[in-house]
């Protein structure tokens, strides 16, 4: 999912044009800062991009959570629906308020307390993804080390393969000096890691399964059944970490060429239904492999020392290495906007310190680093970090669209019956995502404690 941050500028826009819908839409004039330039194509493959990531390792360990094959899948195919009817809502709204950005448009439509609170989960959001970035560095250095520097099962590691050692260390020579520089365009370049290693990585699982992962026995895997009802739920933080590219969802319709509601609709079925492919196919196989058996990261289930997991471990964390600089980008940007703001306010235009000098910008950037570093050092587990992201994700999936939704229709003039079934819409995907979000953070919590 990070790859969708890449076409964000500070303010969370950065592919800007004028706002032309389909027709029948009332817009507000957009100031334009670029002629848009994205093809249809195009949306869809950077949509697919920005949600295949980290999430991809969480959905072998989802299936075997939610009961097996079949409820998770039957959970999954429900999501999508509103997973889907969530970008388009974004679009609509984003012709309807004439803003660029996602907390534009929430701001513009419902408000700028709601703009305000779309601010901060933004922020919350990115943090805990970098944690999880971070978290899944630190497992495939675990591997990767274990690989390199073999020792006997009853002799310790060395100490200086140590996780927090290693981790700390790249993070400090690596890491951090990717993430200061004001800019990070050149990233770009490196960005389609991301998708190879997401693509590389359902390839290997399918493979795996049919020829059996080296170092593991064979052995049969009988038919799982839900625990509980409530059992089935605890796949949602995994589906709403790994298709989480709504954020990124205004951005990139406002920078469509051919801007109308019936081919943003059309983006979006092609580019999650692929997502849904590559996804389902490493839930299913990566289950199917361990039962349960299988890890939350599932490459942490597989032996060290097989290459064709090694190389896929080597694709993961440069790939994530790459992205996370671009996660801190946003996040600062938006924490430096809040500087410009409360400085203006408080002491007027002239006291204000530029908030993109390295006096606040390497400050900012040392603290996000280290706020993240330590907490991944101190969740035991991936499975903790996604549900928490989980549960902070169902905003900007379900939540926010369903509440921009509700406010659109009273701005523009609806039939009585169209504006009926869509506010009942806009209702159903509020309760959904309250219901998600109340649900992932408690268990989230329950397994913290």
């Amino acid at each position: 999912m990070a790859d969708n941050y890449l076409i964000l500028k500070p303010g969370f826009g950065a592919m800007e044009g004028p706002t032309a819908g389909s027709p029948g839409l009332a817009e507000k004039p957009v100031p334009a800062a670029a002629s848009p330039s994205l093809s249809s194509l195009g949306a869809v493959f950077i949509l697919l991009k920005s949600a295949l990531g980290a999430g991809l390792l969480n959905f072998p360990w989802a299936f075997h959570k939610a009961g097996g094959v079949t409820p998770a899948f039957l959970v999954e195919l429900v999501s999508l629906v509103f997973l889907i009817s969530g970008l388009v809502i974004l679009g609509y709204a984003a012709s309807v308020s004439g803003q660029m950005t996602y907390q534009g448009v929430v701001g513009e439509l419902c408000g700028p307390a709601l703009g305000k609170l779309c601010e901060a989960c933004f922020i919350v959001n990115l943090l805990m993804i970098s944690v999880a970035f971070l978290r899944v560095i630190g497992d495939q250095l675990e591997k990767l080390c274990g690989f390199l520097l073999p020792s006997a099962p009853p002799a310790p590691q060395p100490w200086c393969v140590d996780q927090r050692l290693t981790l700390t260390l790249l993070s400090a020579l690596v890491i951090l000096p990717l993430s200061v520089p004001r800019e990070i365009g050149f990233q770009k370049y490196t960005s389609i890691l991301g998708t190879l290693a997401a693509c590389y990585l359902a390839l290997v699982i399918v493979v795996q399964y049919y020829t059996g992962p080296q170092g593991l026995a064979r052995e049969p895997r009988p038919a799982q059944s839900p625990s509980s009802w409530t059992s089935v739920f605890s796949v949602f933080p995994t589906i709403c970490f790994g298709f989480q590219c709504h954020e990124a969802g205004v951005s990139i319709y406002c920078s469509m060429t051919h801007r109308s509601l019936s081919h943003w609709a059309l983006v979006s079925v092609l580019s999650l239904l692929a997502c849904c492919l590559v996804y389902s196919l490493t839930g299913v196989y990566g289950f199917l492999t361990f039962g349960a058996e299988v890890s939350a990261d599932i490459l942490m289930s597989y032996p060290g020392d097989d290459v064709v997991i090694i190389v896929a471990r080597a694709l993961f964390g440069v790939s994530i290495v790459t992205v996370y600089p671009i996660v801190l980008f946003l996040g600062r940007s938006v924490m430096q906007d809040f500087w410009r703001r409360s400085w203006c306010l408080a002491c007027g235009p002239g006291a204000l310190a530029e908030p993109s000098g390295p006096w606040v910008r390497v400050p900012l950037t040392v603290l996000w680093v280290a706020v993240t570093l330590a907490m991944a050092l101190l969740l035991p587990d991936l499975s903790e970090i996604v549900g928490i992201i989980g549960g902070i994700s169902s905003f900007f999936i379900f939540i926010f669209p369903g509440l921009c939704l509700i406010c659109a229709v009273n701005v523009q003039p609806v039939a009585a019956r169209v504006r009926c079934c869509l506010e009942a819409w806009g209702v159903v995907s509020v309760l959904v995502g309250t219901f998600i979000f109340g649900q992932s953070t408690v268990a989230a919590a329950l397994e913290l404690l």
